[in-house]
């Protein structure tokens, strides 16, 4: 089993605090679901976890199995397992997805020890029936010209090609309709296992209609406030952020403000 511990966790980006001391573990077979209002810092810890380099850490600790990864590149963090599907994927002319997709694999391989070029196919082609995509999209450049729903599903591809040991899935959902939701949904059910581990940022119940999470964390104020089990996040689809906001005091939820 591996672990995720967030301890702590303080993020700036230009001066500004948006992290106020966030506290997360997740463990491998386990997916956990981040939601909250627009502007309680989610998108914040998914860049902070992978490295990008406008988000300052100004206090705590991100460890991967007792490994400090505030100290390590981007790079190393994806070869050490950590992945990212992003809200907004770049287009990158000149590199097809497939060029992409083993070079990455080969990255967290030791030399000498690549992907066959016979395996990967194979592998591509049996995942991109699974998510119901194009087998032309293999040759197209990495995101070039696709639409939302298209680049969406290219992140869970990658993601399900690489095979990291934890993905941070950054609104994965949205402008998703139900058929492409329940794809992309299938595809993150096939990873769930003894060597992967998942936290998703959505602000919708009906994601996870789709996937159970073991748990459900609420994010405020730019820290977690409340965590529980996925009747929570039937609750909040219910009856909205009002009854915590009530319940522990707060009354604007964004991270303008603190509690």
């Amino acid at each position: 089993m591996s672990t995720l511990v967030i301890k702590d966790l303080h993020v700036e980006i230009e001066g500004k605090q948006i992290l106020k001391g966030v506290n997360l573990s997740i463990n491998t077979s386990e997916i956990h679901a981040i939601m909250g209002p627009n502007g309680t810092g989610k998108s914040t810890l998914a860049s902070a976890i992978m490295g990008h380099p406008k988000y300052e850490v100004t206090q705590g600790t991100i460890e991967l199995d007792g490994e400090d990864v505030l100290a390590m590149e981007v790079d190393e963090r994806a070869r050490a397992g950590l992945f990212l599907a992003m809200q907004y994927p770049s287009e990158i002319s000149g590199v097809t997805n497939a060029d992409f997709m083993r070079s990455a694999m080969n990255a967290r391989r030791e030399e000498g020890n690549e992907v066959s070029l016979m395996k990967f196919i194979r592998e591509l082609d049996s995942k991109m029936e699974t998510l119901a995509m194009d087998q032309d999209m293999a040759q197209r450049y990495l995101n070039e010209g696709f639409s939302g729903g298209e680049k969406k599903r290219n992140e869970i591809l990658q993601m399900m090609m690489i095979k990291p040991t934890f993905a941070v899935l950054d609104e994965i959902d949205s402008g998703l309709d139900i058929d492409a939701l329940k794809v992309v949904s299938e595809g993150i059910n096939q990873m769930k296992g003894e060597n992967f581990g998942c936290l998703i940022i959505t602000h919708y119940q009906r994601l996870l209609n789709y996937i159970t999470p073991d748990h459900v964390h609420v994010m405020m104020q730019g820290r977690v406030v409340k965590s529980g089990g996925p009747e929570l996040a039937h609750k909040l689809e219910a009856e909205g952020y009002d009854w915590i906001k009530a319940e522990l005091g707060i009354e604007d939820e964004t991270v303008g403000q603190e509690a």
